[in-house]
C-alpha cells in the first residue's frame, strides 16, 4: 500500500506544483472544476450508499458556477465583504448581484425548488435529495472554490496557495508515518481508528516546519506564515475527520478508487477542502496584504 501511495504522489505532486506556480488563474479554475466535479460525484455515491440520491447534475452545474464566480472575483481587484458573502462590481450584460456568490446560491435554491416540484421521482426522496445536494455544494464545492480565489490574490497568491497545499501534504505524510511507528493514543476512534494524537501533533509540527522553509521564498513575514500554517493544519485535520464521518455514515472505507493507494479524489483532498478557505481568510482578514 505504501509504495502505491508514494508512486501516486510522485506523479500528481509535480503536476500540481507546476500548475499552481506557472499556470494562469483561469487554468487553475479549470483544474479546480475537474477536481470538484470528481469529488462531488464521489460524495453523491456516499449518499446513494444510504439510499439518498442527490440532484447530481444540477448541483454539479451550480458548483461550476461558483468556481466561475470565484475566478471573476479573482480577476477584478475591487470587491467588498457584505453579510459574509462576497459581492463585487462587474461590467457587461449581467448585474453584479447575479454574478456573485449569493446569486449562485440563490440560483441553486431556485433550481432545487423547480426540480423538487416537477421531478418524477417518488416524493419520499424529495427531502433527502435536497439535503444531499445542498450539503455537497456547501461542504465540498463552495470551500474548494477558494483555491481559485487564493491563486488570484496578487503576485503572492500562487505561492500562498502552494503553501496551503504543502502544509497539508507534509502534515498528512508526517502523521501517517509517525502514527504507524509510535502512535498509541487514538484521536477519534469512532471516526478513524488509525489516527492518533501522536500523529496529530507531528502533523502540526510538520506544517510549522513548512512555514520556516517557505519564509525563504516569499515576502510574507514568518509570523504570519506560522499563523497560516497553524490554522490551516487544524482546519485540514478537521476536514480529514469530517470526511471520515461521511464514509462511516455510508459504511464505505474509501470514497473511490481512482487514485491507487489513496482511494478517491475526495479522500485525497478532504483536508484541503477546509484548509484552503481558512488560509484565504487569514490572508485577507488578518494579514490584509491590501492595507
Amino acid at each position: 500500500m505504501t509504495w502505491k501511495r508514494v508512486a501516486t504522489a510522485a506523479v500528481l505532486i509535480p503536476f500540481a506544483v507546476g500548475l499552481v506556480l506557472w499556470g494562469s488563474t483561469a487554468l487553475l479554475a479549470l483544474a479546480t472544476a475537474l477536481v470538484t466535479s470528481l469529488a462531488l460525484f464521489e460524495y453523491f455515491a456516499l449518499g446513494e450508499a444510504i439510499g439518498h440520491r442527490a440532484y447530481r447534475f444540477w448541483t454539479a452545474s451550480c458548483a461550476l458556477l461558483l468556481i466561475y464566480v470565484q475566478w471573476r472575483a479573482a480577476s477584478i481587484p475591487t470587491y467588498s465583504l457584505a453579510g459574509g458573502l462576497v459581492a463585487y462590481r462587474q461590467s457587461g450584460w449581467f448585474p453584479a448581484e447575479l454574478v456573485s456568490l449569493e446569486g449562485a446560491f440563490f440560483l441553486f435554491v431556485l433550481g432545487i425548488a423547480c426540480i423538487a416540484i416537477f421531478t418524477r421521482r417518488p416524493l419520499v426522496e424529495t427531502l433527502s435529495a435536497a439535503g444531499i445536494s445542498c450539503s455537497a455544494l456547501i461542504l465540498v464545492a463552495f470551500p474548494l472554490s477558494y483555491a481559485v480565489r487564493l491563486h488570484g490574490a496578487g503576485t503572492e497568491g500562487p505561492r500562498i496557495l502552494l503553501f496551503a497545499m504543502v502544509i497539508i501534504w507534509v502534515g498528512d505524510s508526517v502523521a501517517y508515518f509517525v502514527g504507524r511507528s509510535v502512535g498509541k493514543h487514538a484521536l477519534a476512534p469512532h471516526l478513524s481508528p488509525k489516527k492518533t494524537w501522536e500523529g496529530t501533533v507531528a502533523s502540526f509540527l510538520g506544517s510549522l516546519l513548512v512555514a520556516l522553509v517557505f519564509s525563504r521564498f516569499t515576502t510574507v513575514p514568518l509570523a504570519h506564515l506560522l499563523g497560516m500554517a497553524a490554522v490551516g493544519n487544524v482546519a485540514g485535520q478537521v476536514g480529514d475527520l469530517l470526511e471520515s464521518a461521511y464514509k462511516r455514515s455510508a459504511g464505505i472505507k474509501d470514497s473511490g478508487s481512482i487514485l491507487p493507494g489513496h482511494g478517491g479524489v475526495l479522500d485525497r483532498i478532504d483536508a484541503l477542502i477546509l484548509a484552503i478557505p481558512v488560509v484565504w481568510y487569514y490572508w485577507i482578514v488578518i494579514y490584509s496584504p491590501q492595507s
